[in-house]
C-alpha cells in the first residue's frame, strides 16, 4: 500500500481581512487546519508620523502622535508631553495631574470598550459590540465637550492642558461612571460564562511569562500570563502613585484570561476616574506657569505689550527644548507606551519615536498561533488588541 503524504498549503489572510484589525497580512503555512508557521506583513499603513514630526515645531507634534494608536489618542499625547517636560524641567500643578488622570483612564475605557465589542463580534457575539459601542458613543460625547473634537482631542498639551475644563464636564463624567459599573456587570452577563465564548477561548493562544518578556510584551498580554508589570507602579508618573487601584491579573496567558484582565481593569480605571474627580478643584491651573511655554491669560495679551509679543512669539516661532534625550513611558490601554524625544535644543524635536505595544504582539505572534487552528487565528489576535497605527506610523 502507497504511503499517504501531505503538503503544507500557504494561505493569505489579509491585508483586507477585516478581523486582523487593520491592514495586517498573514502569511499562514498550514497543514490541514492546523498553522504550522506564520509570517506577519505590516507596512501597508504607513503614514510617516514619526519623521513628519520632525518638521513641526513641538506643541504641533501633539495632533500627530494621537494619529498613531488612534484608539489611545490621549495616552499617546500624554506620553510626548511628559517626554517634552521632562526635558524641559517642567513640574505639573496638581490639579493638572490629576484632570491627566481623568482623561487617560477615561481613554483606557475607550479602547477596552472597542477591543471589547470586536473581539466578541469576530468571534460571533455580535450584541456584544453594539453593547460596548453603546457605551463608547457616550465617552466620545465627553470628548466632545471636553475639546470639541471627539476622536482626537489634542487636549493635552506640553506644558499642561490646552484650557481649563469646561463647566458640567466633571458631572457628566460622574453620571457616566455611574451608569457604567452596571453596564460593565451587563457585558459579563452576556459573555464571561457563556459556554461557546469560553470552548472558543480557553486554553487558546497560550503564551508563557517568560516569553511575554522575551518578546517585550508587557500591559494586559504578561498580566494574563501571570506578570504584576504596570508602568503606572513601576514608574510613576502624574501621580499614580497616590491612587487606590490594583493590577489586575491571571495565570493561564491565554486568550480567555486576556479577556478577563481587561475586564477587570475596566473596573480599576472606574475606581481611578472617581478619585481623581474628588482631586479636580473647582476652579485652578490647568497648564503651568512658565510664559515661555504656556501663551499669557487673553486679558494681558490685550490689554499689555509684552503679553503680545510673547502671545506672538510662543504660536509663530513655538519655544526652544534644552538639547538632550528622554525616554518616559505610560501604561496604555495596550501596555507599556512610551515616547523616545531627543532635542538639539531648537523649536523643532530631531527624533520623536513612539515604543508601539502592538508592534511587539504582531512581531511575537507565532509564539501564539503556531500549532493551533487557522479558526483560532482570529481568537488571538483579537485577544492581542492590535492598533495597526500603532504598528506602522
Amino acid at each position: 500500500m502507497a504511503e499517504l503524504r501531505t503538503e503544507t498549503m500557504t494561505v493569505n489572510m489579509g491585508p483586507q481581512h477585516p478581523s486582523t484589525h487593520g491592514v495586517l497580512r498573514l502569511v499562514l503555512e498550514l497543514d490541514g487546519e492546523t498553522v504550522v508557521s506564520v509570517s506577519p506583513t505590516i507596512g501597508y499603513l504607513h503614514t510617516g508620523i514619526e519623521k513628519t514630526a520632525e518638521q513641526k515645531k513641538w506643541q504641533q507634534v501633539i495632533p500627530l502622535v494621537e494619529r498613531m494608536d488612534y484608539l489611545g489618542a490621549q495616552s499617546n499625547s500624554l506620553a510626548f508631553s511628559l517626554s517634552v517636560e521632562k526635558l524641559l524641567g517642567l513640574e505639573m500643578p496638581e490639579r493638572v495631574n490629576a484632570i491627566r488622570v481623568l482623561i487617560a483612564e477615561l481613554q483606557r475605557l475607550s479602547s477596552h470598550l472597542v477591543w471589547f465589542g470586536t473581539h466578541a463580534m469576530e468571534i460571533g457575539a455580535i450584541t456584544a459590540m453594539l453593547y460596548a459601542f453603546r457605551e463608547r458613543e457616550l465617552l466620545m460625547d465627553l470628548n466632545e465637550l471636553l475639546a470639541g473634537f471627539r476622536f482626537f482631542p489634542s487636549y493635552i498639551r506640553v506644558g499642561g492642558l490646552r484650557e481649563d475644563i469646561p463647566r458640567g464636564y466633571k458631572e457628566a463624567v460622574k453620571a457616566f461612571l455611574d451608569r457604567f459599573v452596571v453596564k460593565i456587570d451587563e457585558y459579563e452577563t452576556l459573555i464571561t460564562k457563556n459556554p461557546i465564548w469560553m470552548d472558543r477561548t480557553r486554553g487558546v493562544g497560550v503564551i508563557s511569562l517568560a516569553d511575554c518578556y522575551k518578546w517585550g510584551l508587557f500591559g494586559p498580554i504578561a498580566r494574563a500570563a501571570g506578570g504584576d508589570y504596570d508602568v503606572r507602579r513601576a514608574f510613576p508618573y502624574i501621580g499614580y502613585d497616590t491612587y487606590e487601584f490594583d493590577a489586575i491579573g491571571a495565570s493561564n496567558g491565554d486568550v480567555y484570561d486576556r479577556y478577563l484582565v481587561r475586564m477587570a481593569e475596566m473596573r480599576e480605571s472606574v475606581k481611578i476616574c472617581r478619585q481623581a474627580l474628588e482631586r479636580i478643584t473647582p476652579a485652578g491651573e490647568w497648564a503651568v506657569n512658565d510664559r515661555r511655554i504656556v501663551p499669557p491669560p487673553k486679558d494681558e495679551v490685550y490689554t499689555e505689550m509684552e503679553a503680545l509679543i510673547q502671545h506672538f512669539l510662543i504660536y509663530s516661532q513655538g519655544f526652544n527644548v534644552p538639547a538632550g534625550e528622554t525616554y518616559v513611558p505610560v501604561e496604555g490601554a495596550r501596555g507599556e507606551h512610551g515616547c523616545y524625544v531627543v532635542s538639539d535644543g531648537t523649536n523643532r524635536p530631531w527624533r520623536v519615536h513612539m515604543r508601539a505595544p502592538s508592534l511587539m504582539a504582531c512581531q511575537a505572534l507565532h509564539k501564539f498561533i503556531v500549532g493551533g487552528m487557522i479558526a483560532d487565528v482570529i481568537a488571538v489576535i483579537g485577544s492581542l488588541d492590535v492598533v495597526m497605527g500603532d504598528v506602522d506610523r
